[in-house]
């Protein structure tokens, strides 16, 4: 360690004083025994085979303190990657503006160190703390086979993902109080799952609405488009008030919602007007996928399927349809969940109950590979670049063949969705008219918005209310949506993923003016996980 970057070892505690703008005076405040002056700089030994206790305390020991001393080449030489570390622990001082820091280090548990940082932030004569928890691994160096920190972002501050920053000064973008539909405030506090939403609707929109921006400590997304993350206000701005289509009581309702499933994701949309009603997801990634996500719909694309179907005059909902244990197409065989059959069932009795084979009977009399992508996009508005207020990903049905074009059928193959969309297609077959799900009002910033090339016809769209009204009265939907009032319909889906022990659980239903749709990761079937979600989302509404 350097001369002019000291730190002071006080009971297990590392100290650094700062002076000036900068680190660079130290006030050395006590002495551990270490080292002259206080130095916990240590010479790692080469080893080989797993860390030991030793090596994890003070190799642990010597890089906090370094760091806490505001020497990032030091701190960085006790990592296994020297150049991020060194930019990282110097952007600390430099760049998140910390004129002092404070690091605790509680006991290892095996080769991991956590710790604790209180920091305070100075830019421009305020100062205010930071304080939060994180922790450390130390590993062999593949190479020098010395022990090292295994550097990650996160060992600067937990929230701090690849590529990305902790940064502070003024604010690129006024603070907004955003607002639901009725005039409550929406805060991050009260609706968790929506901060990555409120960040990102201020980035948009915090110009736009007036406002002063103040000062902030932040993490800098690794993508540019992406919203900056506040941590801390160091300088009140002032806010202006974004009004949004959220209902503060639906909201709540799918917070509480998703909170009981993990990785579990819902949207709640109002079919009248295509107004987003809520935006809920609860993940350990933060991801916002109820919005941005895109994996297999599995049995809710049959809502689509089956318009499509009926649309050219290949089934109808009171005609039988042939549902059979299984059915062979492009050299593969497909079955219907434990192989059941319903012999004389009529179309919408195999829709009500899911009959996969049913589906996929008609693909040799369509003649036309791309039938459900040309439904999907002319009726139900997918893949038409929707600008809902804030980034979302948009649906996507390709064109296939063979094998994979029956898979589509049923929700599988290259299909991909999220919850945003296919609550969308419900809205859909609710009205019989495609109307882009909005955050916020297009009048903010004169943004177009998506429109269908055609409405979808009346008997088509009849028809498909009939089949989901009796999935939510007596079909798979039935136990589910027992619970809910109403003029009530649904679809239950569950999509197989490579390498998942369990499938996607999908469920999507209607009650009155409102649509949802909710997706579990490897929550199995339909009525299992995402079920319940929507049922108490519809319940809200």
């Amino acid at each position: 360690m350097n001369g002019a970057a000291k730190g002071a070892i006080v009971g297990g505690v590392f100290l650094a004083m700062l002076g000036g703008a900068g680190y660079g005076v130290y006030a050395l405040v006590g002495d551990s025994g270490d080292g002259p002056d206080g130095d916990t700089s240590v010479q790692a030994e080469k080893g080989s085979g797993p860390v030991g206790a030793k090596e994890t305390a003070a190799t642990a020991k010597a890089f906090l303190a370094a760091w806490a001393a505001g020497d990032e080449r030091v701190a960085a030489d006790l990592t296994n990657n020297a150049a991020a570390a060194q930019a990282a622990v110097g952007d600390f001082r430099s760049k998140a503006y910390v004129s002092k820091a404070v690091i605790t280090p509680g006991p290892p548990n095996g080769t991991t160190v956590p710790f604790k940082v209180e920091a305070e932030i100075t830019y421009e004569g305020t100062t205010k703390p930071l304080a939060y928890d994180s922790q450390l691994t130390v590993v062999r160096g593949v190479t020098s086979g010395k022990p090292l920190v295994d550097w990650q972002p996160s060992v600067i501050h937990p929230q701090l993902q690849k590529d990305e920053k902790l940064r502070a000064g003024a604010a690129s973008s006024p603070p907004v109080k955003a607002v639901d539909r009725n005039g409550e405030e929406l805060t991050p506090e009260k609706y968790p799952s929506l901060r990555p939403v409120l960040d990102e609707l201020r980035q948009n929109y915090g110009s736009k609405a007036g406002g002063r921006s103040g000062a902030e400590v932040w993490i800098e997304p690794a993508l540019k488009e992406a919203p900056k993350r506040t941590l801390l206000i160091l300088v009140e701005g002032e806010p202006s008030t974004l009004k949004t289509y959220l209902d503060a009581t639906v909201q709540a309702a799918a917070e509480q919602a998703v909170a009981k499933y993990p990785e579990a994701s819902v949207v709640a949309v109002q079919p009248s007007n295509g107004h987003i009603l809520a935006v809920a997801n609860h993940r350990t990634d933060g991801f916002n996928a109820a919005m941005r996500g895109a994996r297999a719909p599995g049995s809710t694309m049959k809502i689509a399927t089956a318009a499509m179907l009926i649309d050219r005059g290949l089934v109808a909902a009171d005609k039988p349809a042939q549902c059979t244990k299984e059915v062979q197409w492009g050299g593969r065989t497909f079955h219907n969940l434990g192989d059941f059959e319903l012999p004389g069932a009529n179309f919408a009795t195999s829709f009500a109950k899911s009959c996969n084979t049913a589906f996929i009977k008609p693909v040799g009399v369509i003649h036309d590979d791309a039938a459900l992508a040309k439904e999907a996009k002319e009726v139900f508005g997918i893949d038409l670049d929707w600008k809902t207020g804030i980034k979302s990903v948009d649906g996507k049905v390709p064109t296939a063949t063979g094998a994979e074009e029956a898979a589509g059928y049923i929700g599988q193959g290259r299909i991909t969705m999220n919850p945003l969309n296919i609550a969308s297609i419900t809205a859909t077959a609710r009205t019989g008219t495609f109307r882009q799900p909005l955050l916020v009002s297009p009048e903010l910033d004169g943004r177009k918005i998506a429109t269908a090339q055609r409405k979808m016809k009346p008997s088509v769209q009849q028809q498909l209310v009939s089949m989901m009204r009796l999935t939510a009265t007596s079909g798979t939907a039935e136990k589910v949506m027992r619970s809910v009032g109403g003029d009530k319909g649904a679809k239950t889906g569950s999509a197989e993923v490579d390498g998942a022990g369990s499938p996607d659980s999908w469920f999507t239903g209607y009650s009155g003016d409102v649509a949802a749709a909710a997706m579990v990761e490897a929550g199995g079937h339909g009525g299992d996980a995402a079920g319940p979600i929507v049922a108490e989302v519809l319940k809200a509404g």
